[in-house]
């Protein structure tokens, strides 16, 4: 598993760029997952939402735009430069998402204190998965959600095409787009090294989840978790 500062170090380099690359490489595909998800969590009603990883939020934004006005959605990154931007994007268009510095190893909130917990391509990062999943747990309410969109292993099938993809042909576009060659090389490798939708599920069941829900897209390469306290 990658290091916490290692991570926050190459997502800092590439902040200004982030959301642009991830529209491209992904042919724009990324807008409709995460409206998946954001769509799962509207469907679960929660006062407060906890968006962590959020990077310059994204999802905290859509999140924001589809669910009622009283509801608190707060975005959480380990990340300065990320959250700067977001903090920026909510001044600018006068959005109410707060942005807070917290670790998703260590975060800076109460047990039991979210409704629901959202995390997009984060867990992927965590320095330490089991750690990070009990965290998660930890701060979502009985009755409460965490909803998880990650990248996964795709079938057997498409294997091939997605190992060229992510090992050959994204690194060489974000390149271009972002001008940091290492940091999507890296994406690659975390990729390949990810448990596929049934390991993950595992996963979240062994630090205490009672049930989780998933929904594979794209030929399994993007797997959409629900994981409920």
């Amino acid at each position: 598993m990658p290091e916490g500062s290692a991570v926050r170090t190459m997502f800092s380099g590439i902040a200004s760029r982030y959301d642009l690359a991830n529209r491209v490489l992904s042919l724009g595909l990324c807008i409709g997952w995460r409206n998946r998800l954001v769509a799962a969590v509207k469907a679960a009603r929660p006062a407060s939402v906890a968006d962590l990883a959020t990077g310059s939020g994204d999802v905290a934004f859509a999140l924001r735009a589809e669910l009622p006005g009283g509801a608190e959605v707060v975005g959480y990154d380990f990340c300065e430069p990320m959250l700067e931007l977001g903090r920026r994007r909510a001044t600018a268009e006068g959005v109410r998402v707060e942005f807070r510095t917290g670790d998703c190893m260590r975060l800076p909130i109460g047990d039991a204190a979210c409704d629901a917990v959202t995390v997009a391509y984060g867990v992927r990062n965590f320095e330490d998965r089991p750690r990070g999943l009990r965290e998660l747990r930890r701060i979502t309410r009985p009755g409460g959600s965490v909803f998880i969109l990650e990248f996964s292993q795709p079938d057997l099938w498409f294997a091939p095409f997605h190992f060229l993809h992510v090992r050959c042909v994204l690194p060489v576009a974000a390149a271009l787009l972002t001008g940091d060659l290492g940091a999507y090389r890296y994406l690659g490798t975390s990729i390949a090294g990810f448990p596929d939708a049934d390991g993950l599920t595992a996963e979240l069941k062994d630090v205490g989840f009672r049930e989780v829900a998933c929904e594979k897209m794209l030929f399994g390469t993007v797997a959409l978790h629900q994981a409920s306290v």
